[in-house]
């Protein structure tokens, strides 16, 4: 990694208000009171952390010690206990809200179900019953590829709730990529579903988890349960495969929570590396359920009577953290959707929330971007009245696109939070928190209380504002993860030496650049690994990208670096136009001259390439690694399983 600071050349000055009627009712209400948060924090955060677990949680018992730091190292609420998954269920069942709607689920042929927390508890106690009949025991990993359905979160409750960590393995990757996720886990038991639907088909399941298990290519795994969702024929192996059905009827709903020590691990969930295998990040038990119960009650402004959806997956941190676990530890009603924006029906997402009235919407720039193109037309034919806060989530917000959100979606009334995280965060890291913090479109703010951010450069020295450098947290958080499993060098290597320790203090670093504004807002540049470097000067992609798809005929685009003799670098934009724009090379020129105008001419592209698609992650995210590639005419190497659409890349490659 190169030393020279990452220049920001974005510009963006425009700021809004919470508007005066979410203030008078939002649990944080004012700019003050989130500064005294945040210094009471500083100041002292093991007692700022202590003091909202004893408030907010059930532990079984007390801990020793707030904090253990043997740097990178951090272990919270030391020999305390705690179950997330009664946390989640069982302490609401002695309240009003036992028959509350817990979880509403839409289908995407239609179908639909509502499950109260006492329904939900009752689903989830049976479930770890079949679990222990099947052998499993606590410490056992259990392999969770499945589709968005009901079944996909009443599995995560159940393992946790005997102290089974769980592995989810998005459903949409392939057969080797489940494979070396469960063997480099041990997973000892599948839980899947003969089939899903998205986007119109059926993705065969069962079919991939029979491809990846082979004969004996998992030795791990003894049992698959199986979820009848579109009943299919299936093939059943006697004695290994189980219908999830069958089991579940004469299970006992007696089952109570393991008490579970806060550092036991909670799941291990598996993120891409640049190259070889994925990272398995590690979440513990106890500081993952504050954290992720705080960031939800105070950045999504929780009230009781929230309908409240996130479009991630379950595959996903997102999932995991603002789906599930987040979500009903405070009680919430969360709302899983099985599908995706489609030819039959590309205004799905506004259905679901007219249907349901939807009150916080949580959603991704990718999918964002794909809705501008779709046309506003769409969600202007529904009835978005229910909207009261929105969310994104995965990858820096365009500016043009959050504002084509807060006119279109949110119809000028609707705060939006814009989250930066990890999945080895745990949860919000740097985010507004609705009632207290104005929005600058491309920002996300600032951190959340008890999050020392700080953007500095390779020493480790904050660098002045609205410079570019390196994000890092300087203090541990309860939500970190804490290791990579079975690798704990690399957890020190990807995540602890890139920053030099300052005063013998270590830095967490984020992989991201970032620069911080004269008013403390936080402006998340990309992965720095995507930085480009031109005629000396480190571009981040973010900025370049948000000055061309703030050109109307633009509705997406990813900006890389391609070698240059001269330059270094020369900057290579792959675009994607809305509808019935033509390419020509006037449209070329206007482009190239549309970024100059935006941010000056050292950002011109030096090429621009169209495609009706870009190369993404199934959680949205552009890869823009692969891009490089491309623009290099080089193979495609390291890990691609996470990519959603391969023929996304030999349409690029024709066109090159």
């Amino acid at each position: 990694m190169v030393s020279t600071p990452i220049e920001s050349i974005l510009n963006e000055h425009r700021s809004f208000a919470p508007p005066e009627d979410f203030v008078a009712n939002a649990v944080i209400n004012s700019q003050a009171e989130y500064e005294r948060l945040y210094a009471q924090a500083q100041a002292n955060p093991e007692t700022f952390w202590a003091e909202l677990a004893a408030k907010e949680l059930h532990w079984f018992q007390a801990w020793d010690q707030v904090l253990d730091w043997q740097p990178p190292h951090a272990k919270w609420f030391v020999n305390g206990k705690i179950n997330i998954s009664y946390n989640c269920l069982d302490r609401h069942l002695t309240t009003w809200r036992k028959n509350k709607a817990a979880l509403i689920w839409e289908g995407e042929p239609g179908d639909s179900r509502t499950y109260t927390y006492a329904q939900l508890h009752r689903e989830v106690c049976q479930f770890a019953n079949v679990l222990k009949q099947l052998g499993v025991t606590k410490g056992d990993v259990v392999g969770i590829y499945m589709p968005m359905i009901p079944e996909a979160a009443i599995a995560m409750l159940a393992c946790a709730r005997i102290g089974a960590p769980h592995s989810v393995v998005f459903g949409g990757f392939s057969a080797e990529a489940l494979r070396d996720r469960l063997n480099d886990a041990q997973a000892k038991l599948v839980i899947t579903a003969d089939g899903g639907w998205r986007k119109d088909a059926i993705v065969p399941l069962k079919e991939q988890v029979d491809k990846a298990l082979g004969s004996d290519l998992v030795p791990s795994v003894a049992n698959v349960l199986v979820v009848q969702r579109t009943k299919q024929t299936i093939p059943m192996l006697p004695g290994r495969d189980h219908w999830w059905h069958d089991l579940q009827k004469g299970a006992s709903a007696d089952c109570p929570a393991e008490p579970m020590d806060s550092e036991d691990m909670l799941f291990v969930l598996y993120t891409s590396g640049s190259t070889g295998k994925p990272k398995g990040v590690v979440h513990t038990t106890g500081g993952y359920n504050l954290y992720t119960h705080m960031t939800t009650k105070w950045v999504f402004d929780l009230n009781d009577m929230d309908v409240y959806w996130c479009t991630a997956d379950v595959g996903w941190i997102t999932g995991h953290s603002y789906i599930v676990y987040g979500p009903l530890s405070n009680g919430a009603t969360t709302l899983m959707y099985e599908g995706a924006p489609r030819a039959s029906n590309p205004g799905c997402f506004w259905d679901v929330i007219e249907k349901y009235g939807v009150t916080i919407f949580y959603t991704a720039p990718t999918a964002i971007r794909a809705f501008i193109k779709m046309g506003e037309h769409l969600p202007q034919a529904r009835d978005l009245s229910s909207l009261r806060l929105l969310g994104t989530v995965g990858e820096p917000i365009n500016p043009e696109a959050w504002i084509w959100y807060h006119r279109i979606i949110g119809q000028e009334r609707c705060p939006i939070v814009d989250t930066w995280w990890q999945t080895e965060t745990g949860g919000h890291m740097i985010t507004s928190l609705p009632g207290a913090i104005p929005a600058k479109p491309g920002s996300a703010t600032k951190p959340f209380p008890g999050i020392l951010a700080d953007v500095v450069d390779l020493e480790g020295n904050p660098v002045a504002d609205n410079d570019g450098g390196y994000l890092v947290v300087r203090y541990p958080w309860p939500g970190m993860m804490r290791t990579v499993y079975g690798d704990d060098d690399r957890f020190r290597r990807t995540y602890w030496e890139h920053i030099a320790p300052k005063d013998g203090k270590y830095v967490y670093f984020a992989g991201d650049g970032a620069r911080r504004d004269e008013d403390g807002y936080f402006w998340v540049m990309g992965r720095v690994d995507d930085v480009i470097s031109v005629s000396g000067h480190r571009l981040g992609t973010m900025e370049i990208e948000s000055a061309l798809v703030s050109h109307p005929s633009v509705a997406e685009a990813a900006v890389v670096g391609k070698p240059d003799p001269v330059k270094g670098e020369e900057i290579v934009a792959f675009v994607t136009l809305e509808n019935n724009v033509n390419v020509d090379e006037d449209l070329i020129k206007t482009l190239k001259q549309h970024v100059v105008s935006e941010i000056g001419a050292l950002a011109r592209p030096g090429e621009i390439r169209f495609s009706d698609a870009l190369p993404k992650t199934r959680s949205g995210k552009i890869m823009r690694r692969l891009l490089r590639s491309l623009a290099a005419g080089e193979e495609i190497s390291g890990d691609t399983s996470t990519l959603e659409d391969r023929s996304v890349l030999d349409k690029l490659r024709e066109g090159a």
